[in-house]
């Protein structure tokens, strides 16, 4: 029997194919889940960009339904429950993969982003995780589970990371304090921190080769991580097998995250 066999879940935040949300969902469809999506609300319904790049991703394996979802929109939000409410009745799982800063507050030094830049930011970033809580724990069953996407600089400096960096930590706190409050009623809150990955959000943060190349040289493992051990992972802290793991953020990094200096051997060719 496959892990996810009968359950079903939301999956909110998926960009395009090398979205870490995209790497999870596949694992999730091979082990037999049902799901439904959102996308980011298209400015030209004629021309519906985003819920097409969607739509070419999920549709082949089976998406129960797709729709636009601002999440600064609680009335798109609840639409969205409501609608899984009627596909599902219940649902077992929530993939929670959103983040957003306007550029020019990305690439500016901290003392140097704006109020309505943090605001915008910790709302997409950070509280979109509440927001998904609230409703989640009225239709997820016993057991159920949400998974959040968070990075080692919400916990560590990286430079170039920024503004996203804060919002990250915001992150993982809310999901400690989440995850708290809702393990009472049975349902698991957990993060899961990639090392680098070839990624829409990724593009936007420093030189992302030399990024990888830090990686490749610090990690105990010596080489970065593949989309697939990430999904593997983010379908591991879905699935009954993490029944007793809450509160935590998983590192799939190769091991980069435990280490305070460099290896001996790291500037050897």
């Amino acid at each position: 029997m496959k892990l996810f066999e009968g359950k079903k879940g939301l999956v909110f935040g998926i960009a395009n194919d090398r979205s870490i949300a995209w790497a999870i969902t596949q694992e999730l469809h091979e082990n037999g889940a049902e799901m439904g999506f959102t996308h980011l609300p298209d400015k030209d319904p004629e021309r519906p960009k985003s819920e097409n790049r969607l739509r070419k991703l999920v549709d082949p394996i089976g998406a129960k339904f797709v729709m636009p979802c601002d999440i600064q929109n609680p009335e798109m939000v609840d639409a969205v429950f409501d609608q899984a409410k009627e596909s599902f009745g219940k649902v077992d799982f929530i993939l929670h993969s959103m983040a957003f800063a306007a550029i020019d507050q990305l690439k500016c030094p901290v003392y140097d982003v704006s109020r309505e830049g943090f605001s915008l930011a910790m709302d997409i970033s950070a509280y979109s995780l509440i927001e998904l809580a609230r409703r989640g724990r009225e239709i997820l069953n016993p057991g159920g589970s949400l998974l959040t996407m968070t990075y080692l600089g919400g916990e560590t400096v990286i430079p170039g990371y920024n503004l996203m960096g804060i919002c990250k930590a915001a992150l993982e706190s809310t999901m400690t304090y989440l995850a708290s409050e809702l393990g009472p009623e049975g349902f698991r809150v957990n993060a899961l921190s990639a090392g680098p990955l070839k990624t829409l959000a990724s593009s936007a943060v420093g030189d992302f080769s030399k990024m990888m190349k830090l990686y490749e040289a610090f990690s105990p493992m010596r080489r970065g991580v593949s989309p697939g051990e990430v999904g593997k992972a983010g379908m591991f802290l879905l699935s009954d097998l993490a029944s007793g793991i809450t509160g935590e953020t998983l590192h799939v990094d190769g091991g980069y995250h435990i280490m305070g200096a460099p290896p001996a051997d790291a500037d050897e060719e």
